[in-house]
């Protein structure tokens, strides 16, 4: 990892911004190195990211891989692929699930770390928050239409759903996703791994 990398990777593990209102307290989860050529572009950790301290070790992240049709240890390989959530510490929780990744984050270290990722080929981009941030003014009003017009996005990002098990009924209702996006998805990802 370059030094400029490192340093910034010090930088944001470090980070207390969100402290006071961060009900387990601030743990930065997050995976980077330049040379990434795949970024997924994720929400905030859940709690069992933030226990185990890495990205996606939950059902998500099994979900997310197999989308993919990649391995556990492709995944979690930085030197391929790098995973940046809109909020990096679990924001908490309320009647209806996780709460948005924290609003403080993406501004304070989202663009200084894009900003060091120059061998990014294809961006995976998940769930609303990260739509809103990577599709700025281009994506739908409803994460559904955003995801159904995917080809609108180029070959470089491809919008997704959460892959989380409470998405299954939207998976469900939705079953393009899997006959059209998913097989796109996987050939996109071997390719950008080449």
């Amino acid at each position: 990892m370059n030094s400029r990398l490192r340093s910034l990777v010090r930088q944001a593990t470090a980070c207390t911004l969100c402290e006071a209102v961060l009900p387990l307290g601030p743990r930065p989860v997050f995976q980077v190195h330049e040379a990434a050529t795949i970024l997924v572009a994720a929400q905030a950790p859940g709690t069992k990211v933030h226990a185990s301290g890495r990205p996606f070790t939950d059902p998500s992240g099994d979900r997310l891989r197999d989308w993919m049709g990649i391995d556990h240890d492709t995944f979690y390989d930085p030197r391929r692929l790098a995973i940046l959530p809109m909020g990096f510490c679990y924001p908490g929780r309320d009647r209806s699930g996780d709460l948005p990744p924290r609003a403080e984050c993406a501004p304070a270290w989202r663009q200084r770390f894009l900003d060091l990722l120059p061998n990014v080929e294809l961006i995976l981009v998940i769930g609303q928050y990260a739509h809103a941030w990577h599709l700025a003014g281009r994506n739908y009003p409803t994460l559904t239409a955003t995801v159904r017009d995917w080809r609108a996005f180029g070959p470089d990002i491809i919008p997704l759903p959460h892959p989380s098990p409470r998405n299954n009924l939207w998976l469900k209702k939705n079953p393009w996703f899997a006959t059209e996006v998913l097989p796109e998805l996987a050939r996109r990802v071997q390719k950008a791994l080449r």
